[in-house]
């Protein structure tokens, strides 16, 4: 049996018809799409600085490190709870099982890159190993996260505004 075969599924032919739309946005660009984009990078770059420090155990990378790490645990305190709302205040977003597993993923991933930072701040000369292996499941954590929140744009077309053409 073929997938023309089957009748559309109601369930999901009703999620269709809710909105998607961004609820927390400006100018109708939407704040946690703008926003993810810090903890990704930072995250990113704390994982960087591990290595370098490994690689060359030049202090300064400790120092960076634990820089990036904060501010990729408060960016991402940031993003999360703008994409929390959307979640909350969007019956649409609610409604698809790849925003619950995006938000699941990106808490997760927030979590570590707290865990990170705290234990740069406890214990800096700790980053060996254990800094690493944390920043490298904060670094698959943001694939996750980023996996399913780009399912939510490119298949669900969430918080994307579609002009008429003229």
């Amino acid at each position: 049996m073929s997938e023309t075969d089957n009748p559309e599924n109601p369930v999901e032919a009703k999620i269709e018809e809710m909105d998607v739309s961004s609820a927390i946005a400006v100018a109708g660009h939407p704040l946690h799409a703008m926003s993810v984009h810090f903890p990704i990078a930072l995250v990113i770059a704390t994982l960087g600085a591990d290595v370098f420090y490994w690689w060359s155990a030049d202090p300064f990378w400790l120092r960076a490190g634990l820089w990036a790490a904060g501010f990729a645990f408060a960016s991402g305190i940031g993003a999360g709870l703008v994409g929390t709302a959307e979640l909350l205040l969007v019956p649409g977003i609610r409604g698809r099982v790849a925003s619950w597993a995006h938000g699941v993923a990106a808490m997760m991933l927030i979590s570590v890159a707290g865990l990170n930072w705290g234990l740069r701040l406890a214990a800096p000369d700790a980053v060996l190993p254990h800094g690493l292996l944390l920043s490298l499941l904060a670094a698959g954590l943001t694939g996750l996260a980023g996996w399913h929140g780009g399912k939510l744009i490119f298949h669900h077309g969430i918080g994307l505004m579609v002009s008429p053409r003229d």
